[in-house]
């Protein structure tokens, strides 16, 4: 590409491809910086129209998923941006997903998120120009959009979307980063709706595909990242471990953002196996990111619950203002599943008829929710809480029913211990 772009000859619309098709490449390199640059320049070049904005439109993409800071100032003008468009092209749409994105990410209206969202369809459906082989705008813009759908509660709509890519990707023959990135989100819906079996055999097929890119890249880590957050779910966290291990699921991390969080993906694993120093150490380290981020989403980034339980015992005064703060993220957001798992923090700081009160607040909330393993892990809790014979029986058939052997282990102890009282 740089090649080419260097000769005399390439001009126009195929230089604006030629030059978006590279910061793709640097992209999936891991090379974030110079993605951004190069499409700055070339936008530098054009005047007001659609081809600069197009180019603009890349730079706000790639500047969105930086992993570490993307300043407030940016958002702001994305929204400026935004807000003058109504989808009639296709431009006009890149610019409202990217709104809705960087929206869901820090943690703004769910409802604002998804009518957005909806705006950049055509009748429920992705424009013409604008499916997942077309390449004008990539690959990488739907995969935004689809995120946002599933953090705002969406998830039939990001089930359909990324089943869609993989189909598409399939039929074409693509084998590559496309088919990889298709698989890994698709187990991130899988997983969010609470099928963790479905979740779990696509992130490895993601992980299989990802391993013939190479190792370290951006969507290798997507495919890490939800993999052991799925085996974290199912309760087993020594093959989690394990594959951390093998895949090198550790720091240094890729300068694009991973979802699910790879900080709090990472920290919760080191809980579970009992490095709490350096679980809370790492998350400690997504809360400084959600600050130079300007925000974040409670439910895209957990750290602030994990890591008010795992401070819980040590420091009650600290544990209490982060769950404090989780739910007022949460309900700023505004989805039953954000409220529902900060309301599940909540009971677990508490004790007595509080506890219970908190914990029956966020079994109604999860019941509403479409993330099914949440809602059995608040079934389970509140089971025990209450010592509830009939709760505890659905939170196991919950449980069961998510694949999440863990949780079901958990419940049927906790059931034998209420039948059979000492």
């Amino acid at each position: 590409m740089r090649s080419a772009l260097g000769m005399p000859g390439l001009d126009g619309d195929d230089r604006v491809d030629a030059v978006v098709r590279l910061s793709q490449a640097l992209l999936h390199n891991d090379q974030l910086e110079q993605a951004v640059r190069t499409v700055e320049a070339e936008a530098a070049r054009h005047a007001a129209g659609p081809v600069r904005l197009r180019l603009q439109a890349f730079q706000f993409m790639w500047e969105g998923i930086h992993g570490e800071t993307a300043a407030p100032a940016r958002s702001r003008r994305l929204a400026e941006l935004a807000s003058t468009c109504t989808g009639r092209d296709n431009a006009e749409r890149a610019l409202l997903i990217l709104r809705a994105f960087d929206a869901m990410t820090h943690g703004e209206s769910a409802d604002a998120v998804v009518d957005l969202c909806d705006r950049a369809l055509v009748n429920g459906r992705l424009a013409p120009g604008l499916g997942w082989t077309d390449p004008e705008w990539g690959m990488e813009l739907l995969m935004m959009l689809g995120s946002a759908y599933a953090y705002a509660d969406r998830l039939d709509r990001a089930e359909s979307l990324f089943s869609e890519a993989r189909r598409v990707y399939t039929s074409a023959g693509w084998r590559g980063v496309h088919l990889s990135l298709a698989n890994a989100f698709l187990g991130l819906a899988y997983r969010r709706q609470g099928r963790l079996p479905d979740a779990e055999s696509t992130l490895r097929e993601a992980v299989r595909l990802a391993e013939r890119v190479g190792r370290r890249l951006p969507l290798y880590w997507s495919a890490t990242c939800g993999l052991v957050d799925t085996l974290l779910a199912r309760g087993r966290v020594e093959e989690a471990w394990s594959v951390a291990e093998q895949y090198g699921f550790a720091p240094p991390y890729p300068s694009t953002i991973v979802l699910p969080d790879i900080r709090s993906v990472r920290g919760r694993l080191l809980l579970a196996v009992g490095r709490t120093a350096e679980g809370v150490s790492e998350l400690e380290a997504a809360e400084k990111t959600a600050a130079s981020r300007g925000g974040h989403n409670p439910v895209l980034a957990p750290w602030s619950v994990d890591l008010a339980r795992a401070l819980a015992p040590t420091d009650p005064a600290r544990a209490a203002q982060l769950a404090a703060d989780a739910r007022k993220q949460a309900e700023r957001f505004g989805t039953d599943t954000a409220i529902g798992e900060a309301l599940r923090c909540a009971a677990a700081l508490e004790t007595g008829q509080r506890a219970v009160r908190l914990a029956a607040r966020a079994v109604a909330y999860l019941e509403a929710s479409p993330c099914q393993y949440e809602h059995a892990a608040a079934r389970v809790e509140y089971g025990i809480a209450t010592g509830s014979v009939a709760e505890l029986t659905r939170g196991l058939d919950l449980a069961r029913l998510c694949g999440a052997d863990g949780l079901a282990t958990r419940a049927r102890k906790a059931l034998a211990g209420v039948r059979n009282p000492r």
